[in-house]
């Protein structure tokens, strides 16, 4: 996977702050970004972001449709070029796949654990995915993790590259201020199928759980915290480097955790729903399941929209 332009995130020129001070502050990923990249080409980033909007409004499009659709609104464009762009921004048309895509070799697939499963509290299970972020002339890469129970936001980073440090370090905030999970559910990207990451879990003791191929509605809550993002923040704002994405991100986030209502939580914010299954936990030692509001996890059970 190619790797986007690090000029536009880092000043070479800068004696005062070294790359690994300038990587640490911006929250990006280390690797390779002491080589220089050649400039970015404007219309594939153009395209870039056209085709993250359309993947938004029709995830079950492949690069032959997407490849149309582009065409239809002047685009000269073939699809050998749509598939390589849409493999840059790590994304992949949703639906039943003819073996396609596959974890990094080597890697261990673990099985999908929440079919029928109903979740009873917060820290019952807690997911994790990769979204792709335009900025300026480049892009970055999002990793958010999840409370399924309570839709709380747990841990963030924004990194340069694909590399599974990013996420291993999002995971290790959330491990150290939110406990952790009895299930940790993610799809089959090398990123989370890598033994940096899964090791992570198998030594914390928490059982894995992955995707099937292509099956979206098997993370759908996290899909969901993708749409609202992008449509409430990220198209509107057009950040112009890392340092503007890094602190609209986190405003955002701050509002969806603990200002924006949710039908689906009794119209409760998610970190009030967070934090009261911690304050239970903490009062009674074991804390209080509400069968009543237990949810279905499984997506076929899923009848009513969700906020996301």
């Amino acid at each position: 996977m190619s790797a986007p332009d690090r000029g536009e995130m880092l000043d070479r020129a800068d004696k005062a702050l070294s790359i690994r001070r300038q990587c640490a502050l911006l929250c990006v990923a280390r690797s390779g970004v002491y080589r220089a990249k050649r400039p970015a080409n404007d219309n594939d980033l153009i395209l870039m972001r056209r085709i993250d909007e359309l993947f938004m409004a029709y995830p079950f499009y492949g690069s032959r449709r997407m490849t149309l659709q582009l065409r239809s609104e002047g685009h000269d464009i073939n699809r050998k070029r749509v598939q390589r762009i849409m493999r840059t921004m790590g994304i992949v048309a949703l639906g039943p796949k003819s073996n396609t895509s596959k974890p990094a070799p080597g890697h261990k697939i673990y099985p999908y654990l929440l079919r029928g499963l109903k979740i009873e509290r917060p820290n019952h299970v807690w997911c994790a995915d990769i979204t792709y972020i335009p900025i300026g002339r480049g892009f970055l890469y999002l990793v958010a993790l999840m409370d399924w129970a309570s839709r709380a936001v747990l841990s963030w980073r924004l990194s340069n590259t694909m590399d599974a440090s990013f996420c291993v370090e999002a995971l290790e905030e959330a491990l150290a201020k939110y406990g952790k999970p009895e299930i940790f559910n993610t799809d089959q990207g090398s990123q989370f199928t890598g033994m940096d990451f899964t090791g992570a879990l198998l030594e914390a003791g928490i059982q894995i759980s992955m995707d099937g191929r292509g099956r979206w509605m098997d993370n759908v809550f996290i899909e969901r915290l993708w749409r609202s993002l992008k449509h409430e923040d990220i198209y509107l704002k057009h950040y112009a480097d890392g340092h503007e994405a890094k602190a609209g991100i986190s405003a955002w986030i701050d509002f969806y955790n603990t200002k924006r209502f949710h039908r689906a939580l009794r119209n409760r914010t998610p970190m009030a729903v967070q934090h009261d299954a911690a304050a239970a936990l903490a009062g009674d030692g074991c804390g209080y399941v509400d069968n009543a509001r237990a949810l279905p996890t499984d997506p076929q059970q899923q009848t009513q929209p969700l906020a996301a």
